[in-house]
């Protein structure tokens, strides 16, 4: 299992640097295929060495070793956070068909955190794309009962439009299709949880960045990461969590 976990790790980490350019070149409508990936500064196309994943940039320092320019620590972040939440998937699943749908969440979670942070956008093609992997990954792994999908990614879709529509566009239609489709893997209980786990963080965050002035009143944030961190919370805890509750604030009065 020790060896299935690193392997997972640096199986991560790699995908981890794939997903940076998918995130970053798809709202832009750019090919994630060529050109090489380049210094953002200078423009030096960065070659094999330059290209390894985490040890690269740490290597140069977090610099180009064209230009000296300091290079953006968030390409090694997402990396290594990629890499991590593999082993953690791995460590917490085993070697299992949930092994697979949970991958493949993550690697559409850190796609769209990324693209989201750095354009306030979730876009149509990542979502579809993902759709279809996850519709055949459903077809041979169906939740139990089979229409919990189906019921799953209608309440998903309709309970964020209907946010969407009370805020006026406090709430993006990026958001109420992703949520559509973690409902349709995940189901409708699951769901429901990651909805709350992720407006619980959304609040938290949003009020301790606005007591250390870091965002303003009614300044927009990008609800996508927390979105992803609260559907992985109720998909690796969620049973847990919830019969930590009932134990403690139900069973225990």
């Amino acid at each position: 299992m020790n060896i299935l976990v690193v392997i997972f790790l640096i199986y991560g980490i790699t995908l981890g640097s794939f997903y940076n350019v998918v995130g970053l070149r798809v709202p832009e409508g750019k090919s994630i295929v060529a050109p090489r990936s380049s210094c953002p500064n200078c423009g030096h196309q960065l070659n094999a060495l330059e290209l390894i994943p985490v040890f690269s940039y740490l290597i140069q320092r977090g610099k180009c070793r064209q230009c000296k320019v300091g290079i953006s620590p968030v390409y090694p972040l997402f990396e290594l956070l990629t890499g991590v939440l593999f082993a953690n998937a791995c460590l917490l699943l085993g070697w299992s068909a949930d092994l697979l749908i949970a991958v493949t969440l993550i690697s559409l979670f850190i796609i769209i955190t990324v693209s989201d942070l750095a354009y306030m956008l979730i876009p149509d093609k990542i979502l579809l794309v993902f759709a279809g992997i996850f519709a055949v990954e459903r077809f041979f792994i169906p939740l139990l009962p089979w229409w919990d999908s189906f019921a799953g990614a209608a309440a998903g879709f309709f309970l964020l439009l209907m946010i969407a529509l009370v805020s006026r566009g406090g709430m993006g239609g990026g958001d109420v299709k992703l949520f559509a489709l973690i409902g349709f893997v995940v189901g409708f209980k699951t769901m429901l949880l990651s909805f709350f786990f992720a407006t619980f963080y959304g609040a938290f965050f949003g009020i301790i960045a606005m007591l250390l002035g870091f965002v303003k009143k009614k300044q927009a944030i990008p609800f996508g990461p927390f979105i992803a961190i609260g559907t992985l919370t109720a998909y690796f805890f969620g049973r847990e969590i919830v019969e930590w509750y009932l134990d403690f604030f139900i069973i225990g009065f």
